[in-house]
């Protein structure tokens, strides 16, 4: 059982020589690659070390049960700790997303409800702002088009992690967001009290890490200026300083007016334009994927309801994996990690139920 563990133990090996290096610490870009892999085989070796420790003991109190009745009190718990141990070594052993170490690009947007669908995304804004606070993570507002009433027509924020562990990422987690959201309340314009139904809809995109990962021509690219306006159009600055750029090969629009300077609305358009084309080639790949490959709940139909907002039942429910919670007022806080780990463990499963169907 885990014949493959071998390799991987001779590849974090030699991982941990190129660390050692110092020469690997003058190219960012791979010590990152080398980081990220050594943080993800670390945890399959340390797993490994456990498990075979595990089996050694057992072995080694069946062999003298029969001299001390203490070593077989032991057996059972020792035969119970193996069974979570390899449980836990064969989810290790699940091929991860390669982007999994990657920080985010999320994009919420305003769908069915108008007014009321723009203040839910100032919501959703929050509850993500709040979760990354928990995680630790760093937020950054790259855009945002704000409506009348005091909530966004569309926002993006980038996300930021601190480990280098994919089992940490910000894409590992938040992968799982992307959908639509729906929300059943009653709306601060409705005088009636009557509960509505409205949406928003989340992308989420892996950023890129090296400008030179997604190679983009200039010649591909159609950029306009123009100037920024706030609610109800009016405009907000004087010179022509938001940018919007179209790739012209995938026709990948980015509009920017967050910053007062082009040149960094510029700078930021084209950190989302990169993350949104390294997405467009990763669902192409997903879709010629078998289906060992294939995430069975980051489903790259982002018109998909992943999940209802029921406030007044204060209800949480996730329609892919069947998780529902009545903590709805803490989940708006930021309380999302039982949300997500249950995306994360129904996906680790249907990965592991297709290698047993391929294997």
């Amino acid at each position: 059982m885990f014949e493959s563990v071998a390799a991987l133990q001779a590849e974090h090996d030699d991982l941990q020589q190129q660390l050692s290096d110092p020469a690997l610490h003058g190219d960012p870009a791979r010590s990152k690659r080398v980081n990220r892999r050594y943080a993800e085989l670390s945890r399959i070796v340390a797993a490994h070390t456990a498990w075979q420790q595990n089996v050694d003991d057992l072995e080694a109190a069946r062999e003298l049960a029969d001299e001390d009745p203490a070593f077989a009190e032991e057996i059972p718990s020792l035969e119970e700790s193996l069974v979570e141990k390899e449980e836990t070594l064969r989810r290790l052993l699940i091929p991860r997303d390669p982007d999994d170490a990657r920080d985010v690009i999320m994009e919420i947007k305003g769908g069915e409800g108008g007014a009321e669908s723009m203040l839910f995304v100032a919501d959703l804004l929050r509850m993500y702002l709040h979760y990354a606070e928990s995680k630790g993570w760093k937020t950054e507002l790259l855009e945002r088009t704000e409506s009348d009433l005091g909530g966004y027509k569309d926002v993006q924020i980038a996300v930021k992690g601190r480990s280098a562990d994919p089992a940490e990422g910000v894409w590992a987690h938040l992968k799982y967001e992307g959908g639509v959201h729906r929300v059943q309340r009653v709306p601060a314009t409705e005088s009636q009290g009557r509960i509505h139904t409205s949406a928003a809809g989340v992308l989420v995109f892996p950023e890129v890490d090296e400008p030179e990962e997604v190679e983009i021509s200039p010649n591909d690219l159609k950029i306009d200026v123009f100037r920024s306006s706030g609610p109800g159009g009016q405009s907000v600055n004087t010179t022509d300083s938001a940018v919007r750029i179209t790739h012209l090969p995938t026709g990948i629009v980015v509009s920017m007016q967050n910053e007062k300077s082009q040149l960094q609305n510029r700078e930021a358009g084209m950190r989302v334009l990169r993350a949104r084309i390294l997405a467009k080639q990763q669902e192409e790949l997903d879709a010629e994927a078998s289906a060992a490959r294939k995430s069975q709940i980051r489903s790259v139909d982002r018109s998909e309801r992943i999940r209802t907002y029921n406030y007044p039942e204060n209800r949480i429910a996730d329609h892919r994996t069947g998780y529902k919670a009545y903590n709805l007022d803490q989940v708006m806080d930021g309380a999302l990690e039982p949300i997500i780990q249950s995306a994360i463990t129904a996906d680790e499963e249907s990965r592991l139920a297709a290698i047993g169907t391929d294997s």
